[in-house]
């Protein structure tokens, strides 16, 4: 499984939803790179594969425009 940077993983996935581990972050926790553990069209399909994996460091992004009319919730 190879490193990539965001750009890359924007790239090779797009409009997909990616699980990513091994994230390397900036100061301000801005994904760099990591390594895509899966990638599905929905978010329900990659949060059960994070349960089925379970990584301990990881993220979850969406390499896709986000719809105008989404909330998002921190």
């Amino acid at each position: 499984m190879d490193v990539l940077t965001i750009d890359e993983i924007n790239t090779r996935y797009p409009l997909r939803w990616v699980l990513i581990a091994d994230c390397q972050t900036d100061d301000y926790q801005r994904l760099l790179t990591g390594k895509v553990l899966y990638d599905g069209e929905t978010r329900d399909e990659v949060d059960r594969k994070l349960m089925e994996l379970r990584p301990s460091h990881f993220a979850v992004r969406y390499t896709g425009p986000f719809p105008e009319d989404l909330v998002l919730v921190l």
